[in-house]
């Protein structure tokens, strides 16, 4: 089984899948601070609450998600760290050469673009809550998903 070492976040390296939310640097409030998409005009904005089980060492990964015609964005709510698995996409499928995995910190969020491919979230060392935005109209293209070849993450790049 393929191992995808887990990244430190970079945030240019994940901007091709989306955006990282962290606190402003000045002022009490920063405007605009992802692009939210909503690509259906039938689909109202869903915010969940979302509990994430740590990452089982050698787990492996044999699926990946993406919701097309969404953004969905994670903001952590008591978490330590967590990990972002993404791929580009290849001809409507993720790209499982190019799998990615970055190690995010609690408090920093994250916001994947329409269509990004991604697995489900995982916390590293303990259960963890996010509060979860997706637009949502209750059909299949809500969240599609893919098999894809057994992988695991980890451990930490050096």
């Amino acid at each position: 089984m393929r191992i995808i070492p887990i990244e430190p976040l970079d945030e240019h390296a994940f901007s091709a899948f989306g955006s990282l939310l962290v606190a402003p640097d000045d002022g009490p409030r920063q405007d605009r601070a992802t692009p939210i998409e909503n690509l259906r005009s039938g689909a109202s904005a869903n915010l969940a609450l979302v509990r994430s089980e740590p990452f089982a060492g050698l787990m492996p990964l044999t699926r990946m998600e993406r919701h097309p015609h969404s953004s969905q964005a994670f903001l952590p709510l008591a978490v330590e760290s967590y990990l972002a698995v993404v791929a580009p996409d290849r001809d409507g499928r993720p790209d499982e050469a190019a799998i990615r995995a970055f190690r995010v910190p609690g408090q920093a969020g994250i916001n994947y673009r329409a269509g990004a491919w991604h697995a489900h979230l995982m916390t590293t060392s303990a259960p963890g809550t996010f509060a979860m935005l997706v637009h949502e109209d209750g059909t299949a293209e809500d969240c599609v998903f893919a098999p894809i070849a057994p992988v695991t993450v980890g451990p930490a790049r050096p």
